[in-house]
């Protein structure tokens, strides 16, 4: 019964991993090439094969540490990339598209 438990887990864990790799995929192909070089990231080529391989891998090759080194990229491109190319390309998750001195009740005008 407990190795059921802890089979049960490790699939969820897996398609976690596939999950996760699948939507940084997504993110990495949406996103401009150009935003790339702005950002000062890899290419955007390199992060697509990259994440790729990483759902391949999840989806065909049942090797943990491959799968992990996948999870890794992942991890790397939703945390370090994405954020950038957001940035850059304008979208830095704001709503509304105010200035960076905007407070939550509008502009900051320094006291004034």
């Amino acid at each position: 019964m407990l190795l059921e438990g802890f089979g049960t887990l490790l699939q969820l864990l897996y398609l976690l991993m596939l999950v996760m790799a699948v939507i940084a995929l997504f993110f990495a192909v949406t996103a401009r090439e150009d935003a790339y070089r702005a950002a000062d990231k890899q290419k955007k080529s390199f992060w697509m094969v990259l994440l790729g391989i990483a759902v391949a891998v999840n989806l065909f090759v049942p090797m943990l540490f491959l799968q992990l080194a996948g999870l890794v990229a992942s991890i790397v491109f939703m945390v370090d990339v994405r954020p950038a190319l957001k940035a850059v390309s304008g979208g830095g998750g704001r709503r509304g598209g105010g200035s960076s001195s905007d407070g939550p009740y509008g502009p900051y005008n320094g006291g004034r």
